[in-house]
Order: C-alpha cells, then sequence, then structure tokens
C-alpha cells in the first residue's frame, strides 16, 4: 500500500466492505415480503455495520482499546452477515454461486480486520514524545 490513508474511507477493507453491502441490498429487494422483518432486515443491518464500524476503529484509533473493541464488534457483523447468507442460500433467495461469492468477500474483510486487531501499532495514533 503506497498511498496515504487519510480517512475510513481511503481504506480498501473499508471499500470492499461498503460495496458488499450495497450489493447485498441490490438483492434482498427481491426477498418475499414475509422476510420483512426477518431476513431482510438483519442481513442489511449487519453488513451495513461492518462498514459503519470500520468508521468508528478509524476515529478511535488513538485508544487502543477503543480500536481493538470497534474492529471486534466488524469481526461479529461480517460473521453474521455470513450466516444471513448461509440462510438466504438455504431458502433459495440467493443462487448458491452468488451467496459462495459473497461469503468469500466477507472471509477476505474478515482477515483484513483480524490483521489490524492483531497489528493495531500499524494503525493507532501516537502521542509525540514531549519530552525534548
Amino acid at each position: 500500500m503506497n498511498r496515504k490513508i487519510v480517512s475510513h474511507t481511503d481504506l480498501d477493507v473499508f471499500q470492499k466492505a461498503f460495496d458488499v453491502s450495497m450489493r447485498i441490498f441490490e438483492f434482498t429487494i427481491s426477498f418475499p415480503r414475509e422476510e420483512t422483518y426477518s431476513l431482510t432486515d438483519q442481513i442489511r443491518r449487519s453488513s451495513r455495520s461492518v462498514a459503519s464500524n470500520l468508521a468508528e476503529a478509524w476515529r478511535k484509533r488513538r485508544y487502543l482499546g477503543s480500536f481493538i473493541s470497534k474492529l471486534s464488534d466488524c469481526e461479529a457483523e461480517a460473521a453474521e452477515t455470513q450466516v444471513w447468507l448461509q440462510y438466504a442460500v438455504k431458502c433459495g433467495y440467493v443462487t448458491r454461486e452468488t451467496g459462495a461469492e459473497l461469503y468469500e468477500e466477507y472471509n477476505a474483510i474478515l482477515r483484513t480486520i483480524v490483521g489490524m486487531i492483531n497489528h493495531p501499532d500499524t494503525w493507532i495514533i501516537t502521542k509525540p514524545d514531549c519530552k525534548k
């Protein structure tokens, strides 16, 4: 990665999470009405939560514990989205191929998030040494 990251929107993982959540939104439009308050709402909420928690983690990177906590929330929401994808495939609302593709995209997102959790020193803002 050779470019400077100024905002959460510059993070590749944020862009992937945002894009995949929009894809999920698009295909959930065709879900049956009886799924509106269960599967449809849940998969949309959890998929959007990955990107929103990444934005929050980015803004909390001054505080190691808060940063890791928000990234842990991202990890949990991505895994939850994978479960909802499994339900969508099993119920026949999404093809097996599409479900597998999106599931793998979340695996890639999860790998990056876990990497950020395991190596927070790369991301957190450290205070400059005030002693001269």
